[in-house]
């Protein structure tokens, strides 16, 4: 057996048939998802709201704080939220499955409500830099201490580094929520991997990024500056079929786990938690379980400013106990037995 940190994932939409995107999400579903995340070897999560009318944002919000106020170990685990737009590409391709209908420029406004409805527990903001108003908006969140990430964009380089230079410090799922096709250079998948200053998420299911291409892609960022995600939807961990989700609409899992549009092999978020990216980042590239571990604890819990993802005598003793093929057989958190016999 082996004892692990827990993993620390930036961006978690649902699992096993629960959404924190719902209309109607409930602090009880928000500890429930917690639990089931637990029981997968994930400790810490961001849960992740994207693109939808204001008030449902908001809602949303209200009700995870609530959760984290309802209970010590709720609150531990869920130390941040990730919201995923609304300030996306309109573009089929880089726009994914948000629905184009929300989609709307960044308003320090509505930031602010989102604030004050979660009690400043959004720290984290996607968008798209290239919408009217980003650049001021990121310099603002950036003087928050709110980490702005770069996805679901169509940018030209020169957005990029103007997002960059006003304080964006991440590419969220970098090689996803983009074009099927684009131009070979210069493009915005290039220009982010090599910005230094941003760091980069990649989710590491088999199905979002080929191994060569993750491979690939890790190497030009620097394990220093890579970090694994599982962006698991609601349909996550349920058996093959159709689905109706507050996210998409219609989705398919498909017989080897992939998570589609109906009909299409554009994807729509990903079945697999994030221990099952980190055995698949291990068995099929070069990744060693402790860069593994780097990618899905360390690097996270260090851009959160945390003090997780990290196995050290002060430190919370989030802790995981494994079988060697990484299938979770016990979860700590914050000390407190959580899974396991």
């Amino acid at each position: 057996m082996l004892v692990l940190p827990g993993l620390v994932d930036l961006q978690v939409n649902g699992y096993g048939g629960r959404d924190v995107n719902a209309d109607d999400l409930s602090a009880g579903d928000v500890a429930e998802l917690t639990r089931e995340l637990w029981r997968r070897g994930t400790t810490t999560w961001c849960p992740t709201i994207v693109t939808a009318p204001e008030d449902r944002i908001v809602r949303n919000l209200r009700v995870i704080a609530a959760a984290r106020r309802a209970d010590p170990l709720v609150r531990h685990a869920v130390p941040a939220v990730h919201v995923e737009g609304p300030s996306l590409a309109a573009e089929d391709g880089p726009r994914g499955a948000h629905d184009a209908r929300h989609l709307r420029d960044p308003d320090l406004a509505e930031f602010g409500r989102w604030q004050e409805a979660g009690g400043g527990l959004v720290r984290i903001v996607t968008l798209a830099p290239e919408r009217p108003g980003a650049v001021p908006y990121i310099a603002e969140l950036s003087r928050s201490d709110v980490i702005v990430s770069i996805g679901h964009t169509a940018a030209a380089p020169a957005d990029i580094e103007a997002a960059v230079r006003a304080g964006a410090r991440l590419s969220t799922h970098l090689g996803n929520g983009a074009h099927a096709m684009i131009r070979r250079h210069p493009n915005y998948i290039w220009t982010q991997l090599a910005e230094d200053r941003l760091a980069a998420t990649f989710i590491a299911d088999g199905h979002h990024l080929p191994a060569d291409t993750f491979t690939a892609m890790v190497r030009a960022k620097g394990t220093g500056r890579a970090l694994l995600v599982s962006d698991s939807v609601t349909v996550a961990g349920c058996a093959p079929g159709d689905y109706t989700t507050p996210v998409g609409g219609r989705i398919t899992v498909r017989e080897d786990g992939r998570v589609t549009l109906p009909g299409t092999d554009l994807l729509a978020g990903s079945g697999s938690s994030l221990i099952e990216c980190v055995a698949w980042a291990v068995t099929h590239t070069e990744i060693d379980l402790a860069t593994a571990l780097r990618l899905a604890a360390v690097n996270p819990a260090r851009l959160l400013g945390t003090e997780g993802g990290r196995i050290e005598p002060g430190a919370p003793a989030d802790l995981i106990v494994t079988t060697s093929d990484l299938s979770v057989l016990r979860t700590l958190v914050n000390g407190v037995p959580v899974h396991g016999a």
